[in-house]
């Protein structure tokens, strides 16, 4: 009989309601709560605090997964997204070697949806959005912009909450996939500190992180406690030379090899400090405040310009003749003096017939013995890579306070006020490129401007338990947020975007490979909201549990939306019980997503070319099908059970997920010359793009899936052992699109992720050893490279392993040594279908970017630990 429950009295309800009431959580609770009443101990959500315990929650009517702060040290990466995706299956990070501004702030993608579909909250606070928007990249996380939580460190953390539900009713847009909630450590006195050095197998990617968390007492009521963590990479490179590029240093030129980097970005002063503070004020209330500093500056690899073909630098035509710009001087005065204005009449036309144009002499005679003639070929004849990189900061600060009303009406009734503030910036950086319309005199590095992303949120709770006649009193919880969401563009240095001389020759406009944002470009968007919800949560009976919650959602851009969720939870018996959720939901487009613009080059059909992004009330893009963006809509149901006998506890849910009117990057539109007629006269400069994309409402998505969690301690090998299965198996169909997603992103967005996904972890400790061993399955998957159709396969399923042991010198020091990815399971290798009539090699590519398991390789570690 489950008689604690029976026991429980009306005053320990409503210390736990206060706590629920902290944290916004009264319907589907995902913190801890644990109260003891003499000798009877009740605990409202059982987690996992430890390995010795259960991962997930037993008296939830909703899947949750908690991971402490113990499991998270033992994963092996100092990446909280890495350290995530090895503990909750049904979590997929990408390791993105070339792909924009997604490089520098990586999506993830929890049930098969992408970043933004997933709500992350900081000690159950929204947490906001990162100013990067991934635009490179036709996969699932195409213009996605979600929370950036690999600025989170782990020693900062109490544990992790992941709430595998729907919950916009609970708390408002973004919730589709479910929750994640980042509890931040609250001790007042001890610390850690940390010192960790790891590398590749491969000899490279070294990292070396400093990190430290401090309880201090906060007067004699309360706690500071302060985290800190600073490290360095370097970049990794899992490439080979490009046969383009082999074939002009074997023709004489001085090509790098390889001339294109695939692999991890290089990260330097990555530093971030966390801080929480909580006071009693006496009489039931309650002073908080938590925040964060973060700071890294990141660079990477981007592509290849081939001294031959890239258009618009070298040549006009695909390499048939070169780009020979007329420097004939111009009217006295002229900008940029000693560029000309002419029209090519005076430079010859030269044709491309050799492995080294520069060899040529036609172009001796023609370009390099005459100064009125230019290419740039004199100045960098074994064609560039630019290095795309950027300072990303992220700042938070959330103050509050709560309490319970002691008199007058609203005596009993709990509350909790607070009100945060939220930034993101994300300023970028290109080098070893160049503006081509500015010929000879053109910089090689440039800033191209920055991204800002701001919220402020304000919440007001209130939570009360109404004696209603049932088993125990209904929770009965209600609120109104008021949120504002802006996004800031702000102009790159003038040489990132300005049109030059050569312009009217062709030469292309601004910053190669990232142009520079235009003063036209500049400004701040800004949007607000406001909502109002009401949930309850009642045992009805000891064996019965149901909860439901309605929210409405107010928007100054779009309109309003109402969503609602009902749960339930069934006793069976004493040890089985079944659980079921349905509910509905949205995702509000972001203010970056509504608005931003920008010309990025990207791979088309192996080609480089420059793709414009424009807003999608931009008038060529409605003229290509563009309209004002709406919020997605879903409706989900999960069914499910628990089990647990003794040391064994297993759960299993289903779950279904129908989203409409799915919002991402429209799929990059070839321009036509009548299209360019047709547009010139609202854009002037339309023959600079080759291709044109917006966001857009535009396709429909099924997702299902099953969870499986199980966990069993034991006594065994004359220590103590505990073993966990996780498994996942997602399904995506694309159920409704049309030409503006195209079918091969539709064929990303179903095969892209691993159907099955699945980790068996083996943790043993003794006095002073301890092991932890982690085996992970990654399904078949699509291997999608340089998102070209004529590059994709079905790539296997693979295993990785990872071990780390620990020896306890005393109880203060702890060294730990260990690996991830133990056996070097390599990604699969590209391997493109030789009908396609391309070499593996192509582009200096190794391995899929799609790998769900990445593509660096086994990775060791040393650590030491010392706790005061």
């Amino acid at each position: 009989m489950r008689t604690s429950k029976t026991k429980l009295s009306k005053s320990i309800r409503y210390i736990i309601a206060a706590s629920a009431a902290a944290s916004v959580v009264s319907v589907s609770p995902v913190f801890a709560q644990e109260v003891n009443d003499d000798d009877n101990s009740y605990e409202k959500i059982a987690v996992v605090g430890s390995r010795a315990a259960p991962r997930s929650i037993a008296d939830s009517p909703v899947p949750i997964d908690i991971i402490g702060a113990d499991e998270l040290s033992k994963s092996g990466n100092t990446d909280m997204l890495e350290i995530l995706k090895g503990t909750v299956p049904s979590l997929n990070v990408h390791t993105n070697p070339i792909s924009d501004a997604a490089s520098l702030v990586r999506p993830a993608n929890l049930r098969g949806l992408p970043a933004d579909s997933t709500l992350i909250l900081l000690n159950g606070k929204r947490r906001h959005r990162s100013s990067v928007i991934a635009f490179l990249g036709g996969g699932i996380n195409d213009g996605a912009q979600g929370p950036d939580i690999s600025v989170i460190p782990s020693i900062a953390i109490k544990q992790v909450e992941v709430l595998r539900d729907g919950a916009a009713a609970q708390y408002g847009s973004d919730a589709i996939a479910g929750v994640m909630n980042f509890v931040l450590k609250d001790d007042s006195d001890g610390g850690t500190l940390s010192v960790r050095r790891g590398e590749y197998y491969e000899g490279d990617g070294a990292s070396t992180e400093v990190s430290g968390n401090l309880g201090m007492p906060f007067t004699d009521d309360g706690f500071a406690n302060v985290s800190f963590q600073y490290k360095n990479a370097d970049a990794t490179s899992r490439s080979v030379q490009r046969p383009d590029a082999a074939a002009f240093g074997a023709a004489g030129l001085d090509v790098a090899n390889p001339a294109q980097i695939w692999g991890s970005p290089e990260i330097n002063d990555d530093i971030t400090i966390f801080g929480n503070v909580g006071l009693d004020l006496g009489d039931g209330k309650e002073f908080y405040m938590f925040g964060n500093y973060s700071e890294r500056d990141v660079r990477g690899g981007f592509y290849y310009r081939n001294p031959h073909t890239r258009g618009t630098v070298y040549s006009l035509d695909g390499g048939s003749t070169l780009l020979v710009g007329d420097l004939t001087p111009g009217p006295v005065g002229q900008v940029n003096t000693g560029l000309g204005q002419g029209d090519g009449i005076d430079c010859p036309v030269i044709p491309i017939t050799s492995a080294n144009v520069t060899s040529q002499q036609n172009y001796i005679d023609g370009v390099q013995n005459d100064a009125n003639c230019f290419a740039f070929n004199e100045l960098i004849p074994e064609g560039f890579t630019p290095n795309f990189g950027g300072n990303i900061t992220d700042t938070s600060l959330t103050i509050g306070t709560k309490g319970e009303f002691r008199d007058g009406f609203a005596d009993g009734v709990l509350y909790d006020l607070s009100g945060s503030v939220g930034r993101s910036e994300s300023q970028y950086v290109i080098y070893n490129t160049l503006n081509a319309s500015l010929g000879p005199t053109t910089p090689r590095d440039f800033r191209p401007g920055k991204y800002i992303q701001l919220e402020k949120n304000f919440n007001f709770d209130l939570v009360k338990l109404v004696d209603a006649g049932l088993y125990e009193d209904v929770n009965v919880a209600g609120g109104l947020e008021w949120h504002e969401e802006s996004y800031e563009v702000v102009a790159g240095d003038v040489a990132s975007f300005t049109a030059g001389p050569l312009t009217s020759q062709g030469f292309g406009i601004g910053s190669n490979g990232f142009p520079g944002f235009k003063p036209d470009d500049a400004g701040v968007s800004t949007r607000r909201n406001y909502a109002a919800y009401v949930d309850l949560e009642a045992q009805v009976t000891e064996d019965l549990l149901l909860g439901g919650a309605l929210r409405f959602e107010d928007y100054d851009t779009f309109g309003s939306t109402t969503n609602y969720k009902i749960s339930a939870q069934f006793h069976l018996t004493d040890e089985l019980s079944l659980r079921s959720s349905i509910s509905s939901g949205f995702r509000a487009p972001t203010v970056g997503q509504a608005n931003v613009s920008n010309v990025q080059t990207n791979l088309d059909g192996g080609v480089l070319v420059d793709s414009a992004l424009l807003a999608p009330t931009n008038p060529i893009a409605v003229q290509l099908g563009g309209t004002e963006l709406q919020p997605e809509e879903s409706d989900s149901y999960t069914l499910g059970g628990v089990y647990q006998d003794g040391d064994f506890f297993m759960t299993v849910d289903y779950y279904h997920i129908e989203v409409s009117d799915r919002l991402s990057q429209s799929d990059k539109i070839n321009l036509t010359a009548e299209d360019k007629d047709a547009l010139r006269a609202i854009e002037p400069n339309i023959d600079s793009f080759q291709q044109v994309s917006f966001f857009t409402n535009d396709f429909d998505t099924t997702t299902q899936g099953i969870d499986v969690v199980a966990n069993y301690s034991a006594d065994l090998f004359d220590g103590s052992s505990t073993f966990s299965l996780a498994y996942n198996w997602n399904d995506t169909e694309v159920t409704k699109f049309s030409e503006i997603t195209g079918a091969f992103k539709v064929k990303r967005l179903e095969e892209d992720l691993p159907n099955h996904r699945a980790t068996f972890t083996w943790a043993q400790s003794w006095d002073d050893v301890s092991m932890f061993t982690r085996a992970n399955y990654y399904g078949e998957y699509q291997g999608v490279h340089v998102d070209y159709d004529a590059t994709a396969i079905t790539a296997d399923a693979a295993v990785t392993v990872d071990i780390e042991v620990s020896y306890m010198f005393s109880d203060a020091i702890t060294v730990s040594v260990g690996a991830q990815n133990v056996f070097d399971q390599e990604a699969e290798r590209i391997n493109i279908p030789a009908d396609q009539g391309i070499p593996n090699n192509n582009w200096g590519g190794v391995y899929y970017e799609t790998s769900p398991m990445g593509f660096n390789g086994g990775l060791y570690y040393i650590s030491a630990n010392y706790n005061f």
